[in-house]
């Protein structure tokens, strides 16, 4: 009997092993991400085909500008000419950008077009597409409860006010429903900071292969893992 898949509502993607893949290639680092880039527009197209509403890609940690100038520079100019040469492209397959994360670690010119990629795309009623630029789980908690503390300092909310609701309502993905399931390629078995306070009841997918070679037939499995699982909520459990 065929599984009917339970299609999540909303995907978060761990865009793990672009340098590995270059690596094992002799290639350089950055054509990993070029690679990766790929990998994602495909991952993007077949989520919309299966009717996902949301998928969020961390492209670039906060922890990530400690690494070495000259791979964040590279990435930087990969980011440029991505938000330049994809808007067409965006609008034509009716995909919504959004973008969390720190935005004012980035250079004046790339926070101008994340704004411009944003604005043009805001109508745009297909899947939305969230990429995490210098995001990290615990920055966004630190930068939410900094909003409600300040607002408890100007007499704004009072300490009894501050709910679980409230401070979701405070995080980068305050418009978007928690993730239902989130997919790590790279072989690694861990979040590493990503959307914490977001995924305490998200479903996990591992997987080996590197990004780059992650592409719609991964996707279709870990979907199919996703429908096969029962998620629990504590007091209760009910079908993916």
């Amino acid at each position: 009997m065929m599984l009917k898949l339970n299609i999540p509502k909303h995907v978060a993607i761990i865009m793990d092993g672009n340098g590995r893949w270059a690596k094992a290639r002799s290639l350089p680092i950055i054509a990993g991400h070029r690679a990766g880039a790929k990998a994602a527009e495909e991952v993007v197209r077949r989520a919309a085909e299966l009717g996902i509403e949301y998928i969020t890609l961390w492209a670039f940690s906060s922890e990530n500008w400690q690494r070495e100038h000259e791979w964040v520079m590279e990435l930087m100019g990969l980011f440029r000419w991505y938000l330049q040469h994809s808007v067409d492209k965006l609008m034509k397959s009716n995909v919504r950008i959004k973008i969390i994360g720190d935005k004012t670690a980035f250079a004046k010119d790339l926070q101008d077009l994340m704004q411009s990629v944003e604005k043009r795309t805001q109508e745009n009623t297909g899947i939305t597409l969230i990429l995490a630029l210098s995001y990290g789980g615990r920055d966004d908690i630190k930068r939410a409860t900094q909003k409600i503390a300040t607002d408890v300092k100007n007499g704004i909310l009072q300490p009894e006010d501050i709910t679980e609701e409230l401070i979701s309502k405070s995080l980068d993905t305050h418009f978007v429903p928690d993730p239902d399931l989130l997919i790590r390629p790279g072989g690694e078995l861990r979040v590493s900071n990503y959307l914490l306070w977001q995924m305490a009841y998200t479903e996990y997918f591992f997987v080996d292969c590197f990004w780059p070679d992650f592409g719609a037939k991964q996707l279709d499995l870990a979907i199919e893992q996703y429908s096969k699982r029962h998620r629990t909520y504590g007091l209760y459990s009910v079908a993916a």
